[in-house]
């Protein structure tokens, strides 16, 4: 397996499903060099700054996104369509440096993966 890709497409806080997938992007790190992460549907929230997680009494993790590229992964990739689909726009201040793609050309990318890993 050379290509691996990680998919977010849950939102950060409610379940733990972020919070694992991120896990296992660290841990597979280790193995593997050639990682890719999708943030597609709800797991666009993953990418926002703006996080008061203290209000619900919730560890913020997601700023744990921002020290990826010390893992030599630096490929992100984001649905426009779901950036939009949730008021935001493409000109937002995420937490990671992504290319936004639409919809035929994320497919493209995630096609090119030889695994696919949701969270």
């Amino acid at each position: 397996m050379e290509k691996i890709a990680f998919v977010f497409s849950r939102s950060p806080h409610g379940t733990s499903f972020g919070r694992e997938g991120l896990d296992a992007v660290f841990g597979i790190s280790a193995i593997l060099n050639n990682i890719s992460l999708f943030f597609i549907g709800d797991g666009v929230l993953q990418l926002m700054k703006s996080y008061h997680s203290d209000n619900i009494l919730a560890r913020n993790y997601t700023s744990s996104f921002s020290i990826l590229s010390f893992y030599d992964i630096k490929n992100f990739y984001c649905c426009e369509a779901s950036l939009i689909k949730r008021g935001f726009n493409c000109n937002e201040n995420f937490i990671l440096k992504i290319d936004i793609l639409n919809s035929y050309f994320l497919r493209l990318k995630l096609d090119s993966h030889d695994a696919i890993i949701n969270f």
